[in-house]
This record gives C-alpha cells, sequence and structure tokens, in this order.
C-alpha cells in the first residue's frame, strides 16, 4: 500500500501490533454502530479485522505523525452505490476515529488526502461517501470536504443488529475536485 502524508498525519498499512491502540476505540460503542458495525468484544476480534484490512488492502490506518500513534482508520473501497454509472472509475470513502481525537479535525484531513490520491494517482472519476442518517458528525465532515448529496438508500445493518437504516450517500466528482483546486 502507498503511504500517505498530511500536515499531521500519516495514512500507512496496518500492522498486527497496532491492535493496541485500535482495540480501544473499536471497543467504544460510540464509534462501530455510526459505522455499521458491532464493537469488538476482544482485542482477538480486532487483529482479526486487521488481518482483514492487509488483505483487502484498501484500508490505510490513520496515524499521528509525531507519534505514529493509531488513532482511526480511512478506506477507500471498490463499491459503487449507482447502478446507473457501474462502468465509471469510481470508489467509497469510509472512516472511523478514537473519540479522544473527535473535533480535530483529522477526519477532513485524512479524506483530503485520500481525494487526492483517489483522483490523482488513481485517476478516479467519482469518490463516494456515506453515512447513516443519524450520524450528524459525518455528515460535517462530507459537507466540509466537498461531497455533494446525491441520494438516500436503506440500508440494513447485518454487522450490528440487524435493523434498516436511511444511508445518505454522496458524491464528489473529479471534475468538482479539480475545480475546487483552482480556487
Amino acid at each position: 500500500m502507498i503511504q500517505l502524508e498530511t500536515e499531521r498525519l500519516r495514512l500507512r498499512a496496518f500492522h498486527l501490533d497496532d491492535a493496541e491502540a485500535m482495540y480501544p476505540y473499536a471497543k467504544d460503542d460510540r464509534v462501530g454502530p455510526n459505522a455499521g458495525w458491532a464493537p469488538h468484544r476482544s482485542i482477538e476480534e480486532t487483529r482479526a479485522v486487521i488481518r482483514m484490512f492487509q488483505a483487502d488492502q484498501d484500508v490505510w490506518a490513520i496515524t499521528l505523525k509525531e507519534t505514529d500513534e493509531v488513532i482511526g482508520t480511512i478506506g477507500l473501497h471498490d463499491r459503487r452505490p449507482d447502478p446507473n454509472i457501474q462502468h465509471e472509475a469510481q470508489r467509497e470513502i469510509g472512516y472511523v476515529l478514537n473519540p479522544t481525537y473527535w473535533g480535530q479535525g483529522y477526519i477532513p484531513e485524512a479524506v483530503r488526502a485520500m481525494l487526492r490520491h483517489g483522483f490523482e494517482d488513481l485517476g478516479l472519476e467519482r469518490i463516494w461517501c456515506g453515512h447513516f442518517d443519524f450520524n450528524d458528525q459525518s455528515r460535517r465532515v462530507v459537507e466540509k470536504c466537498g461531497f455533494v448529496f446525491s441520494f438516500t438508500t436503506l440500508q440494513q445493518l447485518t454487522r450490528l443488529d440487524g435493523r434498516t437504516v436511511a444511508s445518505l450517500v454522496y458524491v464528489i466528482t473529479k471534475e468538482d475536485y479539480m475545480n475546487r483546486l483552482a480556487l
């Protein structure tokens, strides 16, 4: 995986020993349910998730540049939420952050790095980002980063409690991204 850097962050591949830093926020009931998954019940579960990240090669550890402490995750997944445009080069961003670091602008900083990577390095045409209707923090991130609301879909939370929730889907196109850079 390519490593990405911002002013304060390093986005890098996960190491199995990152479970020690990830588990405390992965078990926090303020984190997983907002992203559609149940809080982790053991550090072994966190290690299993990290192994999945390593195999899939589409989730980066968000680390503080100064300390290399893992404070969250950000993924650029091969998902195509709009069935009408399956032919375009596109991905979907997903992220979580340790609540200790909420409100400090780390996720918008990581999302901007992922947008740059997706559009400039990977040649994507559009990048999606969604959030559940009850997750106002994620809504603020996507709006701050220039995503535009596209549509709402219903999603069953199979990795949490099985309930069906509204997922608001936002998009930013390469053209919109490049126009924002030109400002």
